[in-house]
């Protein structure tokens, strides 16, 4: 079959870099949590990397999480997940960071994991693609938010709230859009209340980079 575009419209962008500003393309898995489900104080979600990379640019898989409080102010928020980083022992890394509300970088305790790029949030952490792991944003019992994969402690950020908003998940890559294609699996969407309950989301809604910000057209969610 042949697909003619419109007048005026632009081509897909199926090939080359994205054109972000950090040349990535981003597609994003917003959790609709089920109506009167309470405050948040812990989310997990397994992710399973099905076959790693074929080329050496960054790939980033993550939960995502926002830090809020009872009355509704924001303190920031975090990402915890997979890298595949090249500087990183067989490319293979695990990054918990965030930022405050005001955009700067939060801090945090030292990782028990070594880091090959001495970075503070990106930790080298080897992870086997077909398996899965489970990524776990929780608050920490010495204050600030823990961030674990497979029950393994990454590290702890100081950031205030005491409950979870904003949940995702998302892939970020800074390969060629028309790099072979890199198929992750999302599994076991979870959240634990104040009161202790297990609550799954009842929707995800997708959304991907729009090619005016530089995204890649050949994402998909399904």
């Amino acid at each position: 079959m042949v697909r003619s575009l419109a007048p005026g419209r632009a081509a897909p962008r199926v090939a080359g870099y994205p054109t972000s500003s950090n040349r990535a393309s981003s597609l994003h898995l917003r959790w609709e949590l089920p109506a009167g489900t309470g405050a948040v104080v812990a989310a997990s979600v397994a992710v399973e990397v099905e076959a790693a990379p074929a080329v050496p640019d960054l790939y980033f898989w993550a939960l995502q999480a926002s830090f809020v409080d009872g009355a509704g102010r924001h303190h920031g928020g975090g990402h915890l997940g997979l890298q595949w980083h090249r500087p990183h022992p067989g490319s293979r890394a695990v990054n918990w960071g965030g930022y405050g509300p005001e955009g700067r970088t939060l801090d945090g305790s030292a990782s028990p994991l070594p880091s090959a790029t001495g970075n503070p949030n990106t930790r080298d952490l080897w992870w086997e693609p077909g398996e899965p792991y489970t990524l776990t944003i929780q608050r920490a019992a010495e204050g600030g938010w823990a961030g674990t994969v497979g029950g393994r402690r990454i590290r702890r950020l100081d950031a205030g709230g005491d409950r979870l908003g904003g949940l995702m998940v998302w892939s970020e890559v800074f390969a060629r859009c028309d790099a072979p294609a890199v198929a992750v699996r999302w599994s076991a969407f979870r959240v634990t209340t104040t009161e202790g309950g297990v609550v799954a989301p009842v929707a995800v809604h997708v959304n991907y980079q729009r090619r005016a910000d530089g995204g890649c057209d050949n994402s998909t969610a399904m």
